[in-house]
């Protein structure tokens, strides 16, 4: 019995974010975290070397496979 109601929510769960996702596209809404521009990447890239950024921080900024290559 509670696998059913939690099977409902679930696909209520999804239709209500699925009906989101349209409106919001409808509006021309950017979705995901922005993208990294050569001077955010240099910016970024000097932080994380000089101390002031940790990999946890950055990655709040930016999608996480961009991290690794900071360090170069």
């Amino acid at each position: 019995m509670l696998n059913g109601l939690a099977e409902l929510e679930r696909e209520l769960i999804h239709a209500g974010a699925s009906e989101s996702r349209s409106r919001a596209k409808a509006r021309s809404v950017k979705m995901g975290r922005p993208y990294l521009n050569r001077h955010r990447h240099e910016e970024a890239r000097k932080a994380f070397a000089n101390g002031a950024a940790t990999q946890t921080d950055l990655a709040r900024k930016v999608f996480r496979s961009t991290i690794p290559g900071l360090d170069k």
